[in-house]
């Protein structure tokens, strides 16, 4: 192994985790202003959130028209990165304005998606100043995408195992295992050292206690598998047809009117509004307020804001609100079968968000990994299975053995 590429990787990963501290800093100072500071003096000003989200959706509509079509899913990304073997980081301003712009004006997204192209222009860029392989770069930049989404899902073995599991390619050796663990090592590290020199800008997912699962819960394995298979399948549906709607859209309308549907929905269920981590904090300590009924219609209207937001260009990720949506048809359904008992809760959480990536990831040992966020590690003996059978019949739905 060549002594740059280690350099590389440990520089890119710090850098990646340094970017990721700001982006969040910006984020969480940026929705303190608009959904804090400012209705806090407007109070009973109920038309504030459509008003704000409306003219959020004009701002980034402009924004994109005159910038660029960012920020682009990971996919469009590294199909960039082979058929021009670099990424524009010329743009990178660019690409950071477009992917904090909809966070913070509360479209229901992760940041995910942002930063895998941010990641990769700092990839491509070091890559030239360091003089490495041009040819090289989607390699390169699938390492520091694999260290950002790990550090992103707080997950160590997520990136690596998303990457292993894609098209696939395996890890690709010893040698590129080595390389993600110094990337994702460094990563991990900048963004600790940053949490600790000035703020921490994050808490994560929620974690659920351990599960005590009991012969009624094994029982409903299946249903509840099924249920999370449902939703990863409205999900990917749903995506489609938003997709076909957002291709007809002219420029800075289809970002107006997804502005404006979600100020709607946020008048009325401001939960429903942002990525999911701090709203699935609410949910698992106030559940008892909702409806098991009112939880279920949460998970399929997430899924729809979501899937509209990206598509009519409010865009970033999805894996945090699927497992929102996925909790929330969980512990509906579950408190459906054993109302008022949050104990049955989590196990039937578990298996639902399971199915539900299975089925859209197809990838059972990232999912595995990725719900570690927020489940114990006693779940993996429910979860992994549960994603497996979900992975074979979300390849099975569509046809396609990845996503």
């Amino acid at each position: 192994m060549k002594v740059k590429l280690p350099i590389f990787c440990a520089v890119t990963g710090a850098l990646a985790g340094i970017v990721f501290w700001l982006f969040l800093f910006l984020i969480n100072r940026g929705t303190w202003l608009l959904w804090d500071l400012i209705p806090g003096r407007l109070s009973g000003f109920k038309a504030y959130p459509f008003i704000l989200c409306t003219a959020g959706g004009i701002i980034i509509g402009i924004v994109r028209m005159l910038l660029g079509d960012y920020p682009e899913d990971m996919m469009t990304v590294f199909r960039k990165l082979k058929k021009e073997k670099t990424y524009p980081y010329k743009k990178l301003p660019t690409i950071i304005i477009c992917a904090l712009l909809p966070l913070i004006f509360g479209a229901s997204v992760g940041p995910e998606a942002g930063m895998v192209g941010v990641v990769a222009a700092l990839c491509c860029f070091a890559a030239d100043a360091m003089k490495l392989a041009k040819n090289r770069s989607e390699e390169y930049s699938r390492i520091g995408a694999a260290a950002i989404l790990s550090v992103i899902f707080r997950s160590p073995l997520f990136g690596i195992l998303d990457a292993g599991e894609n098209e696939g390619e395996g890890p690709g050796g010893t040698s590129k295992i080595i390389l993600y663990c110094i990337a994702t090592g460094s990563g991990f590290g900048s963004l600790f050292l940053m949490n600790t020199i000035f703020m921490k800008v994050s808490e994560g997912f929620p974690s659920f206690d351990a599960i005590s699962a009991g012969a009624a819960d094994y029982l409903l394995f299946v249903p509840y598998l099924l249920c999370g298979i449902i939703l990863g399948a409205f999900f990917s549906g749903s995506e489609s047809v938003f997709e076909r709607i957002g291709h007809s859209m002219p420029p800075v309308a289809g970002e107006t009117i997804a502005g404006a549907l979600l100020g709607a929905v946020a008048s009325f269920l401001p939960v429903i509004c942002f990525s999911g981590e701090e709203q699935m904090g609410v949910l698992i300590r106030d559940y008892a307020k909702y409806a098991p009924l009112a939880m279920i219609g949460m998970a399929f209207l997430k899924i729809i804001m979501t899937n509209l937001c990206i598509s009519l260009g409010l865009k970033g990720g999805h894996f945090f609100p699927l497992i929102f949506s996925a909790v929330c048809l969980g512990y509906g359904t579950a408190l459906l079968i054993f109302p008022g008992d949050a104990a049955h809760a989590t196990f039937a959480a578990a298996v639902v968000a399971a199915g539900t990536l299975g089925v859209t990831m197809k990838k059972p040992l990232a999912v595995s990994m990725l719900l570690l966020l927020c489940f114990p590690a006693s779940a993996l003996l429910w979860v992994v299975p549960a994603s497996a059978l979900a992975s074979w019949a979300g390849m099975k739905l569509t046809g396609k053995q990845h996503d």
